[in-house]
């Protein structure tokens, strides 16, 4: 039996945390070490070790991904298929800022994280699905739109 070659995404993306978010978790697990020096030093750099290794494979098992793959958008843990996506716009963080206040629709899918600012707004032409669109988060919007233009059949 011959085995099929894996199947790479045409765009693959993790919406890690920036680095402030980094600097906050040294500091959450700096916070933790020094809570503890007043028990004792050596106890308190073990803690503060091991806060920053269990909040950094926290942060990075709980990384959110968006990737376009096997005719899909994935945004985290909600996908669709290409074909119910319209019109894609790549949205800066000004333009992002009006989509997300103002302009913004209720019924409106949001895949986003707060530290990066910028992404894409999708259209649906699902009449089925009451879901307007999709705005999504990314640090590579222009790479993300012509991939989903790209794996687009319309």
């Amino acid at each position: 039996m011959a085995s099929r070659a894996p199947v790479t995404p045409t765009y693959s993306e993790k919406l890690w945390l920036g680095p402030l978010g980094w600097a906050g978790v040294v500091g959450l697990a700096a916070c933790l070490g020094v809570a503890v020096l007043p028990v004792d030093a050596l106890l308190s750099l073990v803690v503060g070790v091991v806060a920053v290794a269990a909040l950094v494979f926290l942060g990075m098992a709980t990384t959110t991904r968006v990737t376009v793959d096997g005719g899909e958008l994935h945004a985290g843990d909600a996908h669709i298929p290409l074909e119910l996506l319209g019109a894609v716009r790549v949205l800066d963080a000004r333009e992002l800022r009006a989509e997300l206040g103002p302009r913004l629709d209720a019924r409106a899918h949001l895949c986003l994280r707060g530290w990066i600012h910028s992404g894409v707004r999708v259209e649906l032409v699902d009449p089925a699905d009451p879901t307007p669109y999709w705005i999504v988060s990314s640090r590579r919007p222009e790479q993300l739109a012509a991939a989903l233009t790209a794996g687009s059949p319309r």
